[in-house]
């Protein structure tokens, strides 16, 4: 069977376009394949591609004091990674790299730019996607002050099995604790309650989902609201 992920349209905002805009870029998307922990984007560097994820996520990653990394938010199928090329072509701060591997369409800055400059449907549909993101960014911060954690991780492991088209995922304790800003012995306590009431299986660094509608259920609302302004876009 075809993997479904090899299909430009397996990006949301590419199967957004109207045909002619969609033909236009065809010849420049480039299939790629992005593995775990590759950096996309430096900081302060000049961007020579943007990425839209098929299967694959990419987070976004900014420095706090002493130089220290927290990661603030991703993009998987619904998205795009490059924004900044619509702007001045730079990452200004922080940097991008591949939280969960799988495939991506990228396309050369130029090629992205010049349709984005014809200030038709590609033009309209980014701008309704910064919108989306503002939304995601706000939504977030509410969640990470206000929620319990365990809401918070059934929020991630949602959103990360709706943007891979699957059932399964490779992540570590470690890594989700990371993704979260939280200590990893809450991450270890959560997936032991989470397996415990029949909603994961967990081992070996593999997330193997049991019970969506339960998982969903225990989920905080943050997660809805976002995938919401996402769907909106398009």
């Amino acid at each position: 069977m075809r993997d479904a992920s090899a299909s430009p349209k397996t990006n949301q905002l590419l199967a957004a376009l109207p045909a002619s805009a969609y033909r236009r870029l065809l010849p420049d998307l480039e299939a790629t394949a992005l593995s775990l922990d590759q950096t996309l984007f430096l900081r302060a560097r000049p961007l020579q591609f943007a990425y839209f994820p098929t299967s694959s996520i990419v987070t976004f990653s900014y420095a706090i004091e002493k130089g220290a990394l927290v990661n603030a938010w991703s993009v998987g199928r619904e998205g795009m990674v490059g924004i900044s090329l619509l702007l001045d072509g730079r990452q200004r701060d922080g940097r991008a790299d591949v939280s969960f591997g799988g495939h991506a369409f990228r396309i050369p800055a130029a090629a992205l730019q010049r349709e984005f400059r014809r200030a038709g449907a590609l033009q309209h549909l980014l701008l309704r996607y910064v919108y989306a993101l503002v939304t995601q960014a706000s939504q977030l911060a509410v969640c990470n002050q206000n929620h319990l954690i365990e809401q918070r991780v059934c929020r991630f492991l949602k959103r990360t099995f709706d943007r891979i088209g699957g059932d399964e995922v490779f992540v570590t304790q470690e890594r989700i604790a990371m993704m979260l800003g939280v200590r990893r012995e809450s991450i270890t306590e959560i997936a032991l309650r989470l397996q415990q009431a029949g909603i994961i299986k967990y081992g070996r660094g593999q997330v193997t989902l049991v019970n969506r509608m339960k998982l969903e259920q225990r989920a905080c609302a943050c997660g809805g609201i976002i995938r919401r302004a996402f769907a909106a876009v398009s």
